[in-house]
């Protein structure tokens, strides 16, 4: 089989990035200066710069590329060919494998842990999406393993997961109100994805996709932007700093805290890293549902 050498298309995409972010910047700080905060936005830069381009390249790309590796030459399935409708394929597959990635990251602590320095800001613009974990690459991979079982070669699988992220560049800004209708039904949009930055109740935990919103709307985790909901940025707590260090492993000093100054059994112990976070094992704790729960009675009184 032969392989194509593909760019690293992340690499070819920063002059874009670099670009647009300029010109996002000037045009909020023109019209709306309160809204645009230069030291949170420099803050995503470096922990994008940090995280995505020198841990991500150097370092924990090589544990799934080993595995994937591994995977497709002792027990793939089949061997997928580079053809046309192969990408067309990997473009729903690996969009899928995205979504539970994703959806799993918000009600798991332990992957929480790695997905909160994304939501950690209180800002949404295009810097926001630079904001990337440090410690995801490491163990995140284990939801696209699938794919090279199946026989997608483990260049196909990165191009494709390079083409997620950097579709999901362009959604984070406010800039950009809504798209044509038929865009909005299938694709991830902004108005889509700043719901998932909201911290307000009813858009807890919603809208998960990379590309392809249908995934949300099959699972039972779509939610519009509303009019009259103004979407809150950040976290239900706010870590208020611009320390990317603190940004970066704060809630993971915090999951292990809470585990083992538990007064409680391993079992329980284990449950603070499998459980949604604000789990407790005392039923102390606060969940996204609990908080939409409250939110609803509220508005009904």
């Amino acid at each position: 089989m032969q392989v194509p050498e593909l760019p690293n298309l992340i690499l070819y995409a920063i002059p874009f990035f670099v670009i647009t972010l300029l010109i996002e910047g000037f045009i909020i700080v023109k019209h709306s200066p309160k809204t645009y905060a230069t030291k949170d936005a420099i803050t995503s830069i470096l922990t994008g710069l940090i995280g995505n381009v020198i841990i991500g390249n150097l370092i924990t790309k090589i544990i799934p590329l080993f595995i994937f590796t591994y995977i497709w030459q002792y027990y793939r399935f089949t061997t997928i060919p580079f053809a046309w409708w192969s990408w067309l394929l990997i473009f729903f597959l690996e969009d899928f494998a995205y979504y539970w990635n994703h959806r799993i990251g918000h009600r798991s602590r332990v992957f929480w842990a790695s997905h909160i320095v994304h939501h950690s800001s209180e800002k949404y613009n295009l810097s926001t999406a630079l904001r990337q974990t440090w410690t995801g690459g490491f163990y995140g991979f284990i939801f696209w393993t699938w794919l090279a079982l199946l026989g997608f070669h483990p260049v196909m699988i990165f191009a494709q997961m390079s083409i997620s992220l950097i579709y999901q560049y362009w959604i984070h800004t406010e800039l950009i109100n809504k798209m044509p209708k038929w865009f909005e039904v299938v694709f991830n949009t902004p108005s889509h994805h700043r719901v998932h930055h909201g911290t307000n109740p009813l858009y807890l935990d919603k809208n998960y996709a990379g590309i392809l919103i249908i995934w949300d709307r099959l699972f039972g985790t779509f939610q519009a932007e509303l009019e009259e909901e103004k979407v809150v940025y950040g976290l239900t707590t706010n870590i208020k700093t611009y320390n990317i260090l603190k940004i970066a492993f704060n809630e993971w000093i915090a999951l292990f805290k809470d585990a083992f100054s538990a007064k409680t059994s391993f079992i329980n112990k284990l449950k603070y890293f499998i459980k949604p976070p604000g789990w407790r094992h005392d039923g102390t704790g606060t969940l996204s549902e609990d908080m939409l729960r409250e939110w609803k009675e509220k508005k009904s009184n």
